[in-house]
């Protein structure tokens, strides 16, 4: 059991002759109760402040935590927000190189038709060619020959033309 001021201010000691002086010991104890006192109500001051420190300390501690998590958090968002980045720039690369190729083969297609189209051209070209130095040898050929000039095989050929 603790003591208390009031157990100090309130002892009483046996009287016998040759004692100690009582007003002596009376004013001691009365300021070993005031001392007495003042060092509870300190100590019960200095453990509210512990209390509240202690309150504001686990209060630091809980903005702490959430600090922490806050952190973790934006790290773990920034490191998706990263791999988000990286995997649309893959598909942007992939498809940009799908276009690519897609274009390429367009351009191979077209250069392909465009050169059959040639050839083609060039056939016609020779054909033609062909079949206009033959007709002009033939009408060459026609006009050496030498019927043509004399009127009386073409008063021939034509009235033989209008008998049939």
């Amino acid at each position: 059991m603790s003591l208390t001021p009031m157990d100090i201010h309130n002892v009483d000691f046996a009287r016998s002759f040759r004692g100690y002086n009582t007003e002596e010991v009376d004013e001691f104890l009365e300021r070993v109760a005031k001392d007495y006192e003042n060092l509870v109500r300190e100590n019960m001051e200095l453990k509210e402040q512990i209390e509240q420190l202690k309150e504001k300390n686990q209060s630091y501690e809980k903005l702490e935590e959430t600090m922490h998590n806050a952190m973790v958090v934006a790290q773990e968002s920034a490191e998706e927000v990263k791999n988000n980045a990286n995997r649309e720039a893959e598909f942007v690369r992939k498809e940009a190189e799908k276009d690519a190729q897609r274009i390429i083969e367009d351009a191979r297609y077209r250069a392909s038709r465009i050169l059959s189209e040639h050839e083609e051209i060039y056939k016609q070209v020779q054909i033609f060619k062909m079949r206009f130095r033959s007709f002009m040898e033939s009408q060459l050929s026609a006009l050496e020959m030498e019927d043509w000039m004399d009127p009386a095989s073409s008063e021939e050929e034509s009235q033989e033309t209008y008998s049939e």
